[in-house]
């Protein structure tokens, strides 16, 4: 918001975009659990931007947070390979 225009407020980005006031002040404020799409279309579209723009993953350094690299991602075995009789 500040690099776009430094005087725009929460409340009249909010009115600009059509969207709901305490939803652009949630995600203003890092407050938001989870984007609604909508808003993040509006955004982009409002700023000229991308996603990434409006929102970025910071590592926080006190997380406990490790992605395990053992998961098998094969969910439904529909990604095995058949020949044209549809053998495996």
């Amino acid at each position: 918001m500040e690099n776009h225009d430094p005087k725009l407020s929460i409340r009249k980005l909010a009115k600009d975009v059509n969207y709901h006031f305490d939803s652009v002040r949630r995600m203003y404020k890092d407050e938001m659990v989870q984007y609604p799409r909508d808003l993040l279309l509006k955004l982009c579209l409002y700023f000229n931007v991308q996603p990434g723009q409006l929102i970025r993953i910071e590592e926080d350094e006190e997380s406990d947070c490790t992605i395990d690299q053992s998961i098998d991602h094969e969910e439904d075995g529909n990604d095995k390979e058949t020949d044209k009789n549809g053998n495996l």
